[in-house]
């Protein structure tokens, strides 16, 4: 028998090998009483988090008077519900493994695959969304397909020209023979290989579930297939594709708003599943694009100067970078890469040239591009010469072509922010009453043609031109009081306070007026106004002086503008004024705006109102008094029910109404941080009352990423804290039993978000103030930006004010209502799409959609009811007005006395300056 004999090291078994023992256990110390592990030093379960859903319809409202509408959904019927998609992976690469990134070359590239190996493919219809997806009814033969397809690269000539010698610009029609045989050449071509790889199959009959209120990742991927299928039907008319929306080249939809940017017209179409069905929803939609045609002309319309030799090239070349231009005489079309550093007839480059068939006799010669074009090809170059060549070649291989030769190719998008000039020029000319957009609905529905889609027949899918019919309710309009108890009904959604005296007028003492070159008659507007204030009810003293801006500061940089002004009102004033009235040079977008708001409130917290005295009566002077009176505090008019009061469910407890939107920087400003802008109502049980608070974070991101923040065991920095405790000393030491939330600007893919994110940061900063308390939540996203319309069978006018559906093309199962508050005036009505996300406090249908109605109402800025409740409106004006004064490149310079940069991931978000507490208890966004 074999012995173990264990040595100090370990054990050996019985091959010889040795084993490691575990270290011999601790020592007990002889005092420690042993102690029986019961049940209860057991540890508990950890508690798996519930994620919120949105929550399901609980039933339909009934209030209000009935109307019959039209709306801009067709029906769909599907009869081949038992099919499915078959969802495959496309891989694209050149003949060398590179793969293809190219935007664009994918279709062409799909289309040759099909065209050549339609055998291969049993003959299928493909649905590419352009890609690397692709999507077809019933399987391909086989899951896994390799194909080889040839394009002939028509565009391979931008490369005939390079700053080697080897070649000269587009190498078309030059005199001598060398360019006759480069003539004779055939086009250049691409070998492409296309890898096709089975992915998922998504059955139809999902579809069908949607609709029964079954939604699940299958039927939202069916929904998709079916607007892939619209985007490629588009995409082979040649339209420009923006997301669901296309756009065709036809110069009658087009629209000149200045400064070479059109409004180009087209279409939206997209599937939704509704209480009704399937329907296609088609609207009227809207991009902008650049001026097609010669370049020269578009660059004298974006910078509006009078001829080329006037233009900024360095702005030119920032703003043609990327864009696609076709050249005279070939009709080639390339993308510009930059500008020439010199003018065309100083601009050299190396042309080769052959010594008769000598071929290894080559030699070269220096010549301009100027000097090419005209003596070697041929071409009269009229203004060109003393201009910059436009560059579409490599940064190491230039290839160039004299500015007049080169025109823009349509359809190419402007993405860059609008001027007010710009944007007031595309309302007024792309504005269409609800009759003429039926018109041009039913016609895009008919030249559309989708009955001729083969993808669409394959699926058993045919659409009715007729419009959908809903039945909607208009609830009638609120009470609402102002001054010496008077109460009245607004009339078609609008009111006036003429003969009329403001709900709480303020009073306006320490006050002064700021004149930056106005030029008005100051005492006359300073007398007229107080005038109009006694009217209504504000009694303002004389003010203390006017300040007249020194001739000298003119021309000084807005901000230093700001600060000489701000010298000589403290060296005047007594003391700190209570508010200041700005006069501005310019009605719109005046530079003076930002820096003036940002001294105001950020630094000294005085409450100030901009004007710009071009047109003033006494409407005009009673608007502004309307702003003014609520910034200091005041109420214009309130909902008679506040004053009772008597509103359902609201009245009855502690209640605080929350707006929340995020403002982005315009297009193309990256490194513009977000504002996210919360207001909070205050002084239950009113809700005409708020008050703001305002963060920054990382740019384009949408969720509010600072509701609670915590920044030590006992302090939290979040947005929420501050209101609710706002909330709780303005309404008599009260915490709100119920937090109702309004959220703008997010879309359906979010919802999730803002319940399990954003709530759940609500709720932190509730436990923080107290663990024990548990508020009750409602959380209600509102969306402008959709595609549906409401219209009355056989008027020429605008839906009702207080308009409501919540039936039939609204969600199957969600708790979702439109609702058109406003009476449109102009153009169509864009009804407001409320989302009921969460409701814990039980209100009935009726209850809350009378709630919503009533608060486009308390408004206090404006004598109409708006399209969206009042708390997201001042949550949006917070946010962007906030955002015109912390310009980027400012914060950089300014940031480090108020905190410096926050670091959000790898993004340095610059920090807002804290507004002062009387500010943010006003509303100083009105």
């Amino acid at each position: 028998m074999d012995s173990f004999e264990p040595d100090d090291n370990g054990a050996t078994n019985g091959n010889g090998a040795q084993e490691a023992l575990p270290p011999p256990p601790p020592v007990i110390p002889p005092d420690v009483v042993p102690v029986c592990a019961g049940p209860e030093q057991r540890p508990e379960p950890v508690k798996k988090k519930v994620v919120r859903v949105p929550i399901a319809r609980r039933g339909l409202g009934s209030k209000g008077q009935k109307i019959t509408l039209l709306t801009n959904h067709f029906k769909v019927m599907v009869t081949n519900v038992e099919g499915h998609f078959f969802h495959y992976s496309v891989s694209l690469s050149y003949e060398d493994g590179r793969p293809v990134d190219g935007k664009g070359i994918g279709r062409r590239v799909i289309d040759r695959v099909q065209e050549t190996y339609d055998t291969e493919l049993a003959g299928k219809d493909f649905a590419y969304d352009g890609e690397k997806s692709l999507f077809t009814v019933g399987p391909l033969p086989r899951n896994k397909l390799e194909f080889t397809v040839v394009l002939e690269d028509i565009q391979s000539s931008r490369c005939t020209y390079r700053n080697n010698g080897n070649r000269s610009p587009d190498g078309q029609g030059s005199p001598n023979e060398s360019d006759r045989k480069r003539m004779r050449r055939p086009y250049q071509s691409k070998t492409f290989k296309v890898e096709i790889s089975f992915a998922a199959k998504i059955p139809m009959q999902a579809i069908a579930n949607a609709l029964r209120g079954q939604e699940s990742e299958n039927s939202q991927e069916a929904l998709r297939v079916l607007d892939i299928i619209l985007r490629q039907h588009a995409a082979k008319q040649g339209c420009l594709l923006v997301r669901q929306s296309f756009f065709h080249n036809d110069p009658r939809n087009f629209a000149d708003v200045g400064g070479g940017v059109l409004g180009c017209r087209g279409f939206h179409s997209s599937f939704r599943t509704t209480q009704g069905g399937l329907s296609l929803n088609i609207d009227v939609s809207t991009t902008m694009i650049i001026q097609p045609g010669p370049v020269v002309d578009f660059l004298i319309a974006n910078q509006n100067v009078r001829d080329p030799f006037s233009l900024d090239w360095s702005k030119a070349k920032r703003m043609l970078k990327n864009l696609r231009i076709k050249t005279s005489p070939a009709n080639t079309e390339y993308k510009i890469t930059g500008l020439s550093e010199k003018p065309c007839k100083e601009q050299t480059f190396t042309l080769k040239q052959r010594n008769g068939k000598d071929v290894d006799g080559d030699n070269t010669i220096e010549v301009t591009v100027y000097d090419y074009f005209v003596n070697h090809r041929g071409i009269e170059l009229r203004y060109s010469a003393d201009l910059p060549c436009i560059n579409v070649g490599k940064p190491k291989r230039p290839t160039y072509f004299p500015l007049e030769l080169c025109s823009l190719v349509s359809l190419q998008r402007y993405t860059k922010a609008l001027s007010t000039l710009q944007r007031s020029s595309l309302v007024e000319k792309s504005r269409q009453k609800p009759n003429e957009r039926m018109k041009v609905l039913s016609d895009a529905l008919k030249s559309n043609n989708y009955d001729s889609e083969p993808m669409l027949r394959s699926c058993g899918i045919s659409i009715s031109t007729s419009f959908s019919q809903v039945e909607g309710r208009v609830l009638p309009a609120p009470r609402l009081k102002v001054g010496n108890g008077e109460d009245f009904f607004p009339r078609n959604g609008r009111w006036n306070f003429n003969n009329k005296k403001l709900a709480q007028p303020t009073k306006i003492q320490r006050w002064a007026v700021v004149n930056f070159s106005a030029r008005c008659d100051t005492q006359g507007l300073v007398r007229d106004l107080i005038k109009c204030g006694e009217l209504k009810g504000i009694l303002i003293d004389p003010p203390f002086d006017v300040f007249q801006e020194n001739p000298q500061n003119r021309r000084a940089p807005p901000v230093v503008r700001v600060e000489k002004m701000f010298e000589d009102i403290q060296s005047k004033l007594p003391g700190a004024p209570q508010f200041l009235l700005c006069l501005l040079p310019e009605r719109k977008n005046s530079d003076l705006y930002g820096p003036w708001k940002r001294k105001n409130l950020a630094e000294l917290g005085v409450v100030t109102q901009c004007m710009a005295p071009t047109r003033v009566n006494d409407q005009y002077l009673t608007n502004v008094l309307l702003k003014i009176n609520a910034k200091l505090g005041g109420l214009n008019s309130l909902l008679a029910v506040e004053h009772s009061p008597s509103i359902p469910v609201v009245s009855k407890a502690p209640t605080i109404i929350l707006g929340m939107d995020v403002s982005h920087g315009s297009p193309g400003q990256s490194d513009m941080p977000s504002i996210a802008a919360v207001v909070s109502s205050r002084q239950w049980p009113l809700i005409s009352k708020y008050r703001a608070s305002v963060r920054t974070q990382s740019p384009k991101v949408e969720m509010i990423d600072s509701l609670f923040k915590q920044v030590s065991e006992t302090e939290d920095d979040g947005i929420v804290r501050e209101l609710l405790l706002d909330f709780y000393t303005s309404s008599g030491k009260r915490k709100p039993d119920q937090i109702i939330i309004f959220r703008d600007g997010v879309s359906e893919s979010q919802f999730n978000q803002v319940l399990n994110i954003e709530l759940d940061q609500i709720i932190e900063a509730c436990k923080f103030l107290d663990e024990k308390w548990c508020p009750k939540f409602v959380v209600i996203v509102a969306q402008k930006n959709h595609h549906t319309k409401f219209f009355q069978q056989g008027s020429p006018d605008n839906v009702p004010p207080g308009t409501i559906i919540d039936n039939k093309i609204c969600h199957p199962r969600n708790n979702d209502f439109y609702l058109c508050a406003h009476a449109g005036m102009i153009g169509t009505t864009r009804p407001t799409h409320y989302h009921v996300l969460l409701d814990e406090v039980g209100f009935s249908s009726d209850d809350l959609q009378e709630l919503v109605h009533s608060l486009s109402y308390v408004y206090q800025r404006s004598t109409t009811a708006i399209s969206v409740v009042a708390p997201i409106c001042y949550a949006h004006l917070a946010a962007t007005q906030i955002g015109q004064f912390v310009k980027f490149e400012d914060m950089s310079e300014t940031s480090s006395s108020h905190g410096g940069l926050t670091s959000v991931g790898a993004v340095p978000v610059p920090q807002l300056p804290r507004l002062q507490e009387n500010v943010c208890n006003s509303m100083f966004f009105c």
